[in-house]
């Protein structure tokens, strides 16, 4: 594969991209080359799409000169999975970006993947509805790169994830073809899910053009609960109790005490000195049902690490606990700009032995650990403040990831929730999925990207030559 261009694809990406849309200085390409990993690599040249024929055409020319290409949204993926290892050409979609159609009386939304969440949050709300997944970064990231990370948010708990939340999709798969999977409505079964393999497989084998997504009512009434405990623990006991009574929160997020502190220290928030965890939870739905929802959360929230049990009941005391748990990613890029932050999940009832193993992990490695995330499906962020420049802590980091990884497999759980894999997680795979399964998977690739050009070296073990 030589992805260097040469003179007759330039001249040929010309024919199909105006001036404008195709980079190829270095200095120009070099953004391009990274995401929120860190990683680089200099891709050798850069289009911006505005329409799905001009997709279909470079992936059909990249194939006929062998050249990678690597699709791209807006970079705010922490795992690398857009970072052209290879070179060859980065796709950027975020200039597909229409709001094609917003059909209420059928709750769907049809979008191009450059779309930004809060861009599809703002115009559904218009309409009494939303979309479900909501990542941290709504306001940045678009809904391509959700969908090809199955990037979830706070919300999944109650509403699922992308997977769970789209109908089907135009996409164009490595080989330059058209394939359109799904349905219009929110029953069908003719055929093969097309479209969760196409959702969370990271530009790996097609890039997605269109998508139809699953709309969900705005609910009539919220309420916003935060909830202090002594322990880390005893928190962790009060999550897998909430999750086992009837009332579901559309958001249960969890913060351990040494968050709480740096929280504490970088923002206004006042919280008990001796706090060692924090729950933000969140429930909606109709105003006369929440006050027996919030008392059956409060019910399986005590136990004997229960220090305060607080319920906003204006928008400003709202406002004022979120503010605790979005003070949180300021000031962790603060103590450490350079933090490697991973996104286990384990099931529910097994939170509690995973902060245990961890907290074991922290004082054997060394290293200082944050927990953080969506606790009611079990997706901890799980954040290790290291000095890469320090060569013994950087090595002790890498022991401890090791460590921590085969704890979340031992625990019966999954190396990521929602930020993918790419290249950080890729070759730590073989440990969750079984010989067969990967050999199943590998060929799929194959099938989809017969010639190898789509994102390659992301998502599995690169196999020796």
């Amino acid at each position: 594969m030589n992805n260097k261009l040469n003179s007759t694809l330039i001249r040929e990406l010309q024919n199909v991209f105006p001036a404008k849309d195709i980079l190829l200085e270095e200095s120009e390409c070099w953004p391009y080359g990274y995401d929120n990993s860190r990683k680089h690599q200099l891709p050798d040249a850069v289009v911006f799409a505005t329409q799905h024929t001009q997709v279909q055409q470079l992936l059909t020319l990249c194939n006929q000169h062998k050249v990678h290409v690597v699709p791209r949204g807006r970079g705010s993926g922490t795992t690398g999975a857009t970072v052209p290892l290879r070179g060859g050409i980065v796709l950027s979609l975020e200039k597909m970006n229409r709001i094609i159609e917003i059909d209420p009386k059928n709750r769907v939304a049809i979008v191009e993947p450059g779309v930004t969440n809060q861009e599809l949050q703002n115009a559904s709300a218009e309409h009494r509805f939303f979309w479900p997944p909501d990542p941290t970064s709504a306001a940045f990231c678009t809904i391509g790169g959700n969908l090809a990370y199955n990037s979830a948010g706070p919300r999944a708990v109650k509403y699922g994830t992308p997977r769970e939340n789209i109908l089907g999709l135009t996409a164009i798969t490595g080989a330059g073809k058209e394939i359109v999977t799904g349905t219009a409505t929110t029953k069908g079964v003719v055929g093969l899910d097309l479209t969760r393999l196409v959702v969370g497989s990271e530009g790996t084998l097609a890039v997605i053009t269109q998508a139809t997504l699953k709309l969900t009512p705005l609910a009539e009434s919220k309420r916003v609960l935060q909830v202090i405990y002594a322990d880390i623990r005893t928190a962790a006991q009060a999550v897998s109790s909430i999750m086992a009574q009837a009332f579901t929160p559309c958001a249960l997020e969890f913060i351990d005490g040494n968050a709480i502190d740096m929280i504490r220290d970088y923002s206004q928030a006042k919280l008990p000195e001796n706090a060692g965890a924090m729950l933000m939870i969140e429930v909606d739905g109709p105003k006369s049902a929440l006050s027996e929802g919030v008392e059956h959360i409060h019910n399986a929230a005590k136990n004997d690490g229960l220090m305060s049990f607080t319920e906003a009941k204006t928008q400003e005391e709202i406002d004022n606990l979120w503010a605790t748990r979005k003070a949180l990613s300021p000031a962790l890029r603060k103590v450490a700009p350079k933090k490697i932050n991973e996104d286990v999940v384990v099931p529910v009832s097994r939170i509690p032995e995973l902060i245990d193993g961890l907290t074991l992990l922290s004082e054997k490695h060394q290293i200082q650990i944050v927990n953080f995330g969506h606790a009611g499906n079990g997706n901890i962020h799980v954040n290790l403040l290291t000095d890469p420049d320090d060569p013994t802590q950087q090595k002790n980091a890498e022991l401890c990831l090791d460590e921590m990884f085969s704890l979340v497999i031992q625990l019966n759980g999954s190396l990521s929730g929602e930020h993918g894999v790419g290249i950080e997680k890729r070759d730590f795979v073989d440990r969750e999925i079984t010989p067969n399964s990967m050999a199943l998977m590998r060929g799929i690739k194959e099938i989809f990207d017969p010639n190898g050009i789509l994102n390659p070296d992301k998502m599995f073990p690169i196999q020796s030559q």
